[in-house]
């Protein structure tokens, strides 16, 4: 159970953390926006195993790029809606007239290239569950995103010290772009595991990593 702190109890605060008005430290990022608190309290860091889950996370990230997470989750409604849930399968069946509908969707993020870039990563997705074979690797997109899994956590203290990249996320990136797969940098690719729960980037002394 999270304990509220008080001001004196938390003092000093290392940079990237905020001390919030229900008495729980989190990291800035969350601390001001209702919908990132809740998303950072219940939904970020948490695992994901499943294909659809994880192809999900992968094609938001890729939205993200350049934008704030805040635009995303704001849309993310939106997104399942125009995206058919998330489900590869039906993505990736997705043909000219879908791009042009998603294009001129005024609930989601309009930009072309990410846009053919999530159904290209259906694609992707899909040939690789269809040609997986569980002796010679991973057989579908979350059994191969985990393992990249990294041995030991970071332990950032300050928001300096969060790390924008690690060896994972860059060896994960190179496997996913020579799958196939766009809009999957080291910086996106660290940032979805973060988010599905493979490596934890939290800075120590917020209310969900205390230390």
């Amino acid at each position: 159970m999270n304990t509220p702190l008080t001001q004196s109890t938390v003092l000093p605060l290392a940079s990237g953390l905020t001390l919030c008005d229900d008495g729980l430290v989190r990291p800035t990022w969350a601390s001001h926006d209702e919908l990132l608190r809740s998303y950072y309290d219940a939904e970020w860091g948490l695992p994901v195993h499943d294909e659809v889950g994880v192809f999900e996370r992968l094609v938001l990230e890729g939205f993200q790029a350049g934008l704030s997470w805040r635009t995303v989750l704001a849309k993310r409604g939106a997104f399942r809606a125009a995206f058919a849930g998330f489900s590869p399968d039906r993505v990736a069946a997705f043909t000219g007239d879908d791009i042009e509908r998603l294009s001129t969707n005024p609930e989601i993020i309009r930009n072309r290239r990410k846009i053919e870039s999530a159904i290209s990563n259906a694609r992707a997705t899909v040939a690789m569950r269809s040609t997986g074979d569980s002796s010679h690797g991973p057989t579908h997109l979350g059994e191969l995103v985990w393992s990249y899994r990294p041995t030991c956590d970071p332990h950032p203290r300050s928001q300096g010290e969060v790390p924008t990249q690690l060896p994972e996320s860059v060896a994960l990136a190179k496997d996913l772009k020579d799958r196939g797969f766009r809009f999957v940098g080291p910086t996106t690719m660290l940032a979805l595991m973060a988010a599905i729960g493979i490596v934890n980037t939290d800075i120590v002394g917020t209310h969900r990593r205390p230390a």
